[in-house]
């Protein structure tokens, strides 16, 4: 079974040089953050420092961009970083990146590697097929604050992912919800990697390629099948 994608008009009008690829796999093993997954993440934090050059994350031009749109939707993109820019940070401080889980971990290397958002979904927990659209305001976000459950409602205007139960992702891709979050029983996951211009296509598509290859490597056997990317230039 094929999950169904689809971005709405409104977000290709605001983000007219939007692509993404998404990889879908069957068969996954997951588990606890690994040694071999660590040193991934230890390699990306070093090609990420090469890539930057002594430049802070935010000087990079795709993260130029993401902080354009995420000030279009409304968004202070100094205080709600995009997932990328926010590993980033991660990356080159003392704190270094989180080890969260080998899935999480796999694709938070390919992420701080390239400079691209990426985030993963437990296929299981999807109701329905996701959707990139802008929020109306009236939207459910089940997420965890102070141990609690508790459901927060995005900004009308912003853009988020959502299923047919609600919000799955806020402010396009800076905060994950629990309930389709990776974690070790996950066996079914859709990985998504997003870039604006001016990345080239070719650079997203290759990352997707590399993450397709470590899910392989992690997970022999599984079913894995990288989508064409979709854009909407």
């Amino acid at each position: 079974m094929t999950l169904t994608l689809t971005v709405s008009d409104d977000v290709r009008a605001l983000a007219p040089g939007f692509t993404h690829v998404a990889i879908e796999a069957h068969g996954l093993v997951n588990g606890p953050s690994s040694d071999a997954g660590s040193a991934l993440l230890d390699d990306a934090a070093h090609r990420l420092a090469v890539r930057l050059d002594g430049r802070a994350p935010h000087e990079d031009p795709h993260m130029a961009a993401w902080r354009e749109t995420y000030t279009a939707f409304g968004s202070k993109p100094s205080r709600t970083r995009n997932s990328a820019e926010a590993l980033a940070k991660r990356a080159l401080s003392d704190a270094g990146l989180p080890r969260i889980n080998l899935l999480v971990d796999l694709y938070n290397a390919v992420s701080v590697a390239h400079l691209i958002p990426v985030g993963g979904e437990d296929i299981d927990r999807i109701q329905g097929g996701m959707r990139l659209i802008r929020a109306t305001g009236e939207e459910d976000f089940v997420t965890v604050a102070g141990g609690e459950e508790t459901v927060e409602h995005p900004d009308a205007g912003e853009v988020v992912w959502r299923d047919d139960a609600g919000v799955t992702c806020r402010r396009w891709n800076w905060r994950q919800g629990p309930r389709t979050r990776l974690t070790e029983r996950t066996t079914s996951g859709i990985f998504l990697l997003e870039s604006l211009a001016p990345m080239p296509v070719a650079e997203v598509t290759a990352a997707a390629a590399e993450l397709a290859e470590l899910l392989a490597k992690f997970s022999p056997g599984a079913d894995i099948a990288v989508r064409a990317p979709e854009s909407s230039a």
